[in-house]
């Protein structure tokens, strides 16, 4: 059906030859899809080729946790599907449409016979393809650039906030637009033209404006909700009929703190109230908050991934401080076992001093894995390590961090990685620690969770699924973390207390961890793979020697520096955005 499309200038289509244009034009059916309406899901047959024509679209698969992931937003130009239809196999995504949507289709047989006879058509076809397994993925991974900041109080200066966002985003190199009410009637190509010449378009309404704020979220891609500290949230808290955006969970909450507040809430009640995603903070005279929220927005955010392997692990609070004597801030932090604890100390905004001395007083100066029992469940009854968790987390949330993060277990009753975003921090940690026959297991109703590490030592997937930005790694998991000898004629356990005491475990604890692990350690390797700097530290150490605090930090301060400096000037941009 020739509508007279004018497809020529999509990007896409734009470099092929007259005659393949002409054939094109003459093929594509074209039809509108509405803001929310699904183009088509995962599992399906791919049965056509698509181009968007205007608006935005976006693709989703289940993620590990079995929640909805976002792949990518799709924009004028881009197309869809095209991946599938030349491999002949089904969709790996679903995509909805996030507003309304002008698309193009080539059925699969008018594909197939115009990609035979017209060469630069199959050209420009390889080109994106290749552009796209270049990037480390088969699907599109384009960046939100509409963000619908929406005030939940009167009293949020939404153009002070707004403004400060643009001047961060300037500083970073991105060009930014703020649009208020009087854009309610902007039409789609002028959206369209906004998003093609800057990087980031800010939409800002309040909630009270009910009218705008809905049309306001239907712009958008992604939703940001602005909550007061020092309030509670009304409950519903989103209209009856929400966006797209909000439908399909593209939604965080950013708490505004004020020195004077009295907290009346807790940010986990706005995240669950918003159905959000994630949860961010926005602290009064704190700078760095602003980068970060600047850095998440524009796609240039960094994020953090620190493997568990016992005392080995110390070799993380060196990777930290050489890190941040590069000059590299972390905006999103994730962790499995100890790597979970220490990530979680970056997320509280523990300076590198204080990181350093919390982990020594809880792991050297006492270690808390010597309070021994006759073993039913586990080796040792694990009142200490609990008492050392509550001492340096007491009830703070994981809502409450100052900076996103999250810790893995392993559900043993289904067989799955649990992934710990809500609820008290040293909970999660105590389930992501909870190493099999060591520690007892974490019972959550009729799950039993144990050590991350068994099943996902090195939760990168899940991080990269968090943010868009690049993601640095430490993995302290080698093949040589574990002593044959020990393992010799081994005394008996009255024997080994007689030769070493009480003050650290004796070699079955090494045995338990290494064990912990060792059923994954290939495809944890294709997966520590995805981080894009990863830190290997050189030390030969066992994973129980709990002293060895100062060698371990030495060598993951020693290999981190090493690497940044070996690090290509590109990848070095990427983990230091505006610098």
């Amino acid at each position: 059906m020739n509508l007279n499309l004018n497809l020529s200038r999509l990007p896409f289509l734009n470099r092929v030859e007259a005659a393949a244009m002409k054939a094109v034009e003459a093929e594509v059916e074209w039809f509108c899809l509405p803001a929310g309406a699904t183009l088509f899901e995962a599992g399906e047959a791919a049965d056509a080729f698509y181009l968007v024509r205007s608006g935005a679209l976006a693709a989703f698969r289940t993620g590990a946790d079995g929640r909805p992931e976002l792949v990518g937003h799709i924009r004028q130009g881009e197309p869809i599907g095209e991946m599938a239809l030349v491999e002949d196999r089904a969709h790996s995504a679903s995509v909805y449409a996030l507003r309304d949507s002008e698309l193009v289709r080539l059925p699969k047989k008018t594909f197939e016979k115009l990609t035979r006879k017209h060469a630069s058509l199959l050209r420009e076809l390889a080109r994106m393809m290749l552009h796209r397994l270049r990037g480390g993925t088969m699907e599109a991974r384009a960046e939100p650039k509409i963000w619908a900041l929406v005030s939940t109080s009167p009293t949020i200066d939404l153009d002070f906030r707004s403004k400060a966002l643009k001047e961060a985003l300037t500083a970073l190199g991105q060009s930014c637009v703020i649009l208020g009410e009087d854009s309610a009637n902007i039409p789609t190509a002028e959206l369209d033209r906004l998003e093609e010449i800057h990087d980031v378009v800010i939409v800002c309404a309040r909630m009270g404006d009910t009218d705008w704020a809905r049309r306001a979220m239907g712009l958008a891609d992604r939703i940001w909700l602005l909550a007061r500290g020092d309030a509670r949230p009304s409950l519903p808290l989103m209209p009856d009929d929400p966006s797209p955006a909000a439908k399909l969970r593209l939604i965080d909450v950013v708490i505004v703190h004020h020195d004077t507040e009295r907290a009346k809430t807790r940010p986990q009640e706005w995240v669950d109230a918003a159905e959000a995603a994630r949860c961010f903070h926005w602290r009064q005279g704190q700078a760095g908050d602003i980068v970060h929220l600047a850095r998440v927005m524009s796609g240039c955010s960094v994020g953090l991934v620190l493997s568990g392997g016992g005392s080995r692990a110390y070799a993380h609070v060196g990777a930290i401080r050489a890190f941040h004597d590069a000059g590299v801030r972390f905006d999103f932090l994730a962790g499995a076992s100890m790597g979970g604890i220490i990530a979680a100390g970056v997320a509280m905004g523990w300076k590198d001093e204080e990181l350093e001395e919390r982990v020594r007083q809880a792991f050297v100066e006492s270690n808390p894995l010597n309070d021994f029992v006759l073993p039913v469940v586990s080796l040792t009854r694990g009142a200490k390590v609990d008492r050392r968790l509550a001492e340096h987390f007491g009830e703070a949330e994981i809502a409450d961090m100052p900076r996103p993060f999250f810790c893995v277990s392993s559900n043993l009753t289904e067989g799955t990685v649990r992934i710990h975003r809500g609820g008290k921090v040293r909970e999660a940690l105590r389930a992501s620690i909870a190493i099999p026959g060591l520690l007892p297991p974490v019972i959550e109703g009729e799950d039993v969770l144990v050590d991350g590490a068994v099943f996902n030592n090195f939760p990168v997937r899940e991080l990269k699924a968090a943010h868009r930005g690049a993601n640095a790694g430490v993995d302290v998991t080698r093949n040589r973390a574990i002593r044959p000898q020990d393992f010799i004629d081994p005394p008996g356990f009255f024997g080994w207390v007689r030769a070493n005491g009480l003050s650290d475990p004796p070699p079955i604890a090494s045995l338990l961890m290494r064990a912990a692990t060792a059923a994954t350690l290939d495809e944890h390797a294709e997966t520590r793979s995805k981080a894009d700097l990863l830190v290997l530290p050189e030390i030969e150490m066992d994973l129980r020697e709990w002293r060895r605090f100062d060698d371990a930090v030495e060598a993951g301060y020693r290999d981190t520096t090493r690497l940044l400096k070996e690090a290509d000037e590109t990848l070095l941009k990427r983990l230091k955005p505006g610098r």
